[in-house]
């Protein structure tokens, strides 16, 4: 009998020994550190910036940067990282749609003009006279195509079916007065194909990298109205959260804007 209690007092005591590990494993996770995922440029240079404001403050700022538009958002569901800053809202939304994820913006901190870039023609009007069939790659994620074409329809390239569409396709063109074929390649190889094609629109953090400026190389430069501010993702729930509105605080100070303005003189970056 007295065998049989010690061996059930062990186990016992083992099963708690392992609920209490358990317990302080989920709740181990250090509050005073927030992981943050981010396109290499501006996004990542611009949470550099302010690492060391975030430690006053008191939080381990983590950089991880990603390249696509797609892991981000899959580590953030998966909580593999607090926040996201790459996207903007319509791209945001979509992805919630499309995936039935929980994404929301934490604020908006600046915008990225998306531009027709050419190699081979020098301004839009040289563009609209040649007489040659010519091909424009576009990002083929459904957001920023849909981006795109608005920009070619501004440019007055193209007009779409409906005028106002966030979300429109190639099969959305109503008219198409200069024959243009269309390209639909990820967004990240479109500096690549470049020399491919007769024009592409490439979003902002892809065509700095590659040495593009909107304001010197662009054949047409999206408005300054632009819907698409780019945007703090975090999980829902998680918006209010005092390290989240810091890190949201910090972007938009004096010390981020007077860096904008120096890193990038020629509105490649402009701040909300």
């Amino acid at each position: 009998m007295k065998k049989f209690s010690v061996i059930t007092f062990v186990v016992i005591f083992s099963i708690l020994l392992l609920f209490v590990s358990c317990k302080k494993s989920q709740g181990s996770k250090d509050e005073s550190k927030i992981i943050v995922g981010a396109t290499p440029q501006p996004h990542a240079e611009m949470l550099e910036l302010i690492k060391d404001d975030m430690k006053d403050a008191g939080y381990t700022l983590e950089i991880k940067e990603f390249t696509d538009y797609v892991t981000p958002n899959e580590a953030l569901e998966s909580s593999e990282i607090d926040a996201n800053f790459f996207q903007h809202l319509p791209y945001m939304n979509s992805f919630n749609r499309d995936r039935g994820f929980h994404l929301v913006s934490a604020g908006g901190i600046h915008i990225e003009p998306l531009a027709l870039y050419s190699k081979k023609f020098g301004s839009l009007e040289v563009f609209k006279n040649s007489r040659s069939r010519k091909t424009i790659a576009i990002p083929n994620d459904p957001t920023n195509e849909g981006r795109a074409l608005l920009l070619l329809q501004s440019a007055g390239l193209i007009t779409l079916n409906d005028k106002t569409s966030l979300e429109s396709t190639p099969a959305d063109i109503k008219d198409n007065p200069y024959n243009i074929r269309f390209e639909e390649i990820e967004a990240a190889t479109l500096p690549r194909v470049l020399n491919d094609v007769d024009a592409a629109v490439i979003n902002g953090n892809y065509a700095i990298p590659a040495g593009l400026l909107a304001t010197r190389d662009g054949l047409f430069i999206e408005g300054a109205d632009s819907p698409y501010v780019n945007v703090i993702t975090v999980k829902a729930g998680n918006e209010n959260s005092h390290a989240v509105k810091k890190l949201v605080e910090l972007l938009k100070s004096d010390k981020v804007k007077n860096w904008v303005k120096t890193t990038y003189p020629n509105g490649e970056v402009v701040l909300v």
